[in-house]
């Protein structure tokens, strides 16, 4: 085997993993092969865009030494004269403070703007055990953060199992010793279950952190997105969440743009995210994706509507985040350490519970001691910028005992 390369630059040969799921992910894929296919090395291309354009990159990019589809590892093993390879322990390229576990691969949702079921396919379960097996092996190496995620995390073990099993599964990776966070990653509105609810409201680890994406509140809108559901359920599950689950935090993401929408969709989309029910919103304009059964509506809403749109709604939620980050002015956070700021290398950089990896904001701790990444801080807030709040770490964690991120007294070991 050869050696392990850390910059792309120095290989001989190179594994592009694409995204085909909107216009700007495709496009991005495509100036990455050509950056490195202006460089005289073997270029292997995988991936959903890979997937979904095979004969296209095949005819148009010439450079390109290999296409693969998605889970295309073995195959692509082979090509490189390896045969079978053992598997071996799973490479962590995050901090050691989290990681991510896939639970399943494709979907089974029939929304119409959405790609994904025909590039991924249907919604296919990993076996529990195999699930748990992974975790309690992170454990052992140190990770304290497991985020679970999949094309569709509610839907997981029901073509397994004929049922839905994500709330056993929680039940399960809580008795894992070392793990101290369970972060869920998209939760698909409908399936967001009383028995989920419970088992977050009563667990010590699992984060009362909903990542629901909702596309939008508009009832017509939601209906020619084929999303299963309308502004009163919307509303319902929102009441539900924050009726059950003490200091829930809400994630979600909207689409501005889509064919139906209208002046008055979005002016209704606007008023729903200014009444402050998110900490975090993802807005991305429509992308009008061939072979998705919205395609046929046409791309009606003209480019710079839709910008100006994602503009006027990204605005307003930055304003919301901005506030709801101040209410923490002043008081404790339990924060897991991820590492050091980038530009120096000379702050720890952590998140708290409200925070997810790589998407969130974070929190600068001001601090005299040495951070690992995996470490716990205990930090009293004293400014926000937007996104990002700073503060000092008021005391050590051990043998102490420290209010936690959930607003419950506990023993915290590190």
């Amino acid at each position: 085997a050869g050696a392990r390369i850390s910059d792309p630059e120095d290989a001989d040969i190179v594994i592009v993993n694409t995204c085909g799921f909107i216009t700007p992910a495709k496009m991005e894929s495509i100036y990455t092969i050509l950056s490195y296919a202006q460089k005289g090395k073997k270029l292997i291309v995988m991936g959903c865009l890979a997937e979904r354009y095979r004969e296209e990159i095949k005819k148009e990019l010439p450079e390109v030494d290999a296409v693969f589809g998605t889970e295309s590892w073995d195959d692509i093993l082979g090509y490189l004269g390896f045969g079978e390879v053992k598997k071996t322990k799973r490479l962590i390229t995050t901090p050691r403070s989290y990681a991510y576990v896939k639970l399943s691969e494709g979907c089974n949702r029939l929304c119409s703007f959405c790609a994904i079921p025909s590039i991924r396919g249907r919604h296919r379960s990993r076996p529990l055990e195999d699930i748990l097996t992974e975790v309690k092996e992170l454990a052992k190496r140190g990770t304290k953060e497991i985020c679970l995620i999949s094309q569709d995390t509610t839907f997981y073990g029901k073509d397994l199992y004929g049922e839905f099993k994500l709330p056993h599964l929680l039940k399960e990776i809580e008795k894992i010793e070392g793990i101290e966070w369970v972060r869920l990653l998209y939760l698909y509105p409908t399936e967001v279950s009383d028995e989920l609810l419970e088992i977050i409201s009563s667990s010590q680890k699992i984060l009362p952190y909903f990542d629901i994406p909702l596309q939008h509140i508009s009832s017509p809108v939601l209906k020619a997105m084929r999303r299963g559901y309308d502004e009163k359920f919307v509303r319902n599950l929102i009441k539900k969440i924050k009726d059950r689950v003490k200091d829930a935090v809400l994630r979600t993401s909207f689409i501005v743009g889509f064919p139906t929408e209208t002046d008055e969709d979005f002016k209704k989309l606007l008023s729903f995210v200014e009444e402050g029910h998110f900490h975090w919103v993802g807005v991305f304009t429509y992308s009008h994706e061939e072979g998705t059964p919205a395609h046929e509506l046409g791309d009606r809403v003209p480019e710079e509507v839709k910008e100006e749109r994602k503009e006027a709604l990204t605005e307003l939620q930055s304003r919301i985040t901005e506030e709801k980050n101040k209410e923490f002015l002043g008081k404790e956070l339990k924060v897991l350490i991820d590492g050091y700021d980038e530009e120096f290398g000379l702050v720890p950089v952590g998140r708290a519970y409200f925070q997810a990896p790589e998407a969130d904001g974070v929190v600068y701790v001001q601090t005299d001691e040495r951070k690992e990444a995996g470490s716990w801080a205990t930090v009293r807030i004293t400014q926000v910028a937007l996104y990002d709040l700073a503060g000092q770490e008021t005391h050590k964690l051990k043998g102490r005992e420290v209010r936690d991120d959930q607003g419950r007294n506990r023993k915290e070991t590190p």
